[in-house]
């Protein structure tokens, strides 16, 4: 029952979901403060692209599956 829970968990600590929640909270607060500058933009965009590109893939290759796991 909570193996999908711990899983869920164990995958949002990884870098990469560390980095691309830490990104956003700063996004998040630059933008509330209206000093976002063009660079940090780039580079949030990039990260994000990256992000959101590698779990489509692995959701096309059948690489996450709560289920079975």
């Amino acid at each position: 029952m909570y193996k999908p829970i711990n899983k869920r968990i164990s995958n949002l600590l990884s870098v990469k979901s560390l980095v691309t929640l830490t990104l956003t909270a700063v996004f998040a607060y630059m933008s509330l403060a209206g000093t976002i500058s063009q660079d940090f933009m780039t580079v949030y965009a990039i990260v994000i692209a990256f992000y959101f590109g590698t779990q489509a893939k692995k959701t096309q290759e059948g690489g996450v599956n709560d289920e079975n796991d």
